[in-house]
C-alpha cells in the first residue's frame, strides 16, 4: 500500500461541534441529544446554550455531557452567538432543541464540507412534525420551498435556516463581530446568513433535511412572528444590502471566479422536505 493510500485511508474525521440553544425546552433536549448521540460520525461536542430557562434543561444537557453555557440577554442570537464562540471543532453545526437530525446527518456535514472546499456553510430544510411524531408533508414543503426562494431572492443566494445549518469556524471568525447578536428581535439565521454572503458560497442540499417542530405552522400567531423577524432582520440591514446590490456584488464574485452559481441548486438528488 503506498504513503498516500495509507495517508487517506487514515485521515482525521473532520471534528464537529453541535451547538444547540434552548429555553424552557427540556422536552424536546431530550429528543434531540438522543438524535446527537446516535450519529454515525459522533460530534466532537454538543454546545448546549441555556438561554435563562425556568425548567431544567440545563440538567438534561449536562446528564448527556454537553458543554452548557449560560446567556443571560434572552434571545436567539445571542445564544446562538454564545455557542459559536466556544465551539472547538472544525465545523461548526447549529441545530434548535426541537430538531432531530438523522443518524447520518453529522456525516453528510462533514462530507459536504469536506468535499467542497469552496462552500462556507451548508444548510437543509425540515420536514414538520406534531409533539406526537405526525409529520405536516404538504405544509412542510410549502414552507420551507417559500423560506428559501423568498429569502433567497432578497439576499441574492442561498439563506441558512437555522434549525439545520453547519459552517466552518474559520467562517464564523470572520463574521462574528458583524453579526447582530444583541438584537432578539433577529432572525438570526437570516443575519447570519447576510453576513456570510454574498461573496461567500452557501449551499442547500436535502441530505441535511431533519425532523423539526411544526410550531412554525401554528395559528396562534407564532408564524406571524416569525414573518415579521424575517423582513425586519432583512430591512434591518438596508440600504447597502438592498437586494439589488447584493445581487450585483454575487455577480462580481462570480466573475472574480470566488462563488458558484447564485442559483440555489441542492448539491444532491436525496429525498427530503425540499
Amino acid at each position: 500500500m503506498s504513503t498516500l493510500t495509507g495517508t487517506m485511508r487514515h485521515r482525521p474525521r473532520a471534528t464537529v461541534s453541535v451547538v444547540i440553544p434552548v429555553r424552557d425546552d427540556r422536552h424536546h433536549l431530550e429528543r434531540c441529544l438522543d438524535a446527537l448521540s446516535a450519529q454515525t460520525h459522533p460530534p466532537f461536542e454538543f454546545i448546549v446554550v441555556d438561554n435563562a430557562s425556568s425548567d431544567d434543561s440545563a440538567a438534561v444537557a449536562a446528564r448527556y455531557g454537553a458543554v452548557v453555557l449560560h446567556e443571560s440577554e434572552v434571545g436567539i442570537p445571542a445564544a446562538s452567538a454564545t455557542g459559536y464562540d466556544a465551539a472547538r471543532g472544525e465545523f461548526i453545526a447549529r441545530v434548535d432543541a426541537d430538531s432531530v437530525p438523522g443518524a447520518t446527518w453529522i456525516a453528510s456535514v462533514c462530507e459536504l464540507l469536506e468535499r467542497h472546499p469552496e462552500l462556507a456553510a451548508v444548510t437543509g430544510g425540515g420536514t414538520l412534525m406534531d409533539d406526537d411524531g405526525r409529520p405536516h408533508l404538504r405544509s412542510s414543503r410549502l414552507y420551507m420551498r417559500s423560506y428559501f426562494a423568498l429569502v433567497g431572492l432578497a439576499l441574492g443566494h442561498p439563506p441558512l435556516w437555522g434549525s439545520a445549518l453547519a459552517m466552518r469556524r474559520t467562517v464564523w471568525n470572520e463574521v462574528r463581530g458583524e453579526v447582530c447578536r444583541h438584537d432578539a428581535r433577529m432572525h438570526d439565521d437570516i443575519d447570519l446568513s447576510i453576513h456570510i454572503g454574498p461573496q461567500r458560497r452557501i449551499a442547500v442540499d436535502r441530505r441535511l433535511t431533519l425532523a423539526a417542530s411544526a410550531s412554525p405552522l401554528s395559528l396562534d400567531g407564532a408564524l406571524l412572528v416569525r414573518l415579521w423577524r424575517g423582513l425586519y432582520t432583512i430591512m434591518r440591514h438596508w440600504p447597502r444590502e438592498f437586494p439589488i446590490l447584493r445581487w450585483l456584488r454575487r455577480q462580481q464574485s462570480q466573475r472574480a471566479g470566488l462563488t458558484a452559481s447564485p442559483t440555489p441548486q441542492p448539491l444532491a438528488p436525496a429525498g427530503g422536505a425540499l
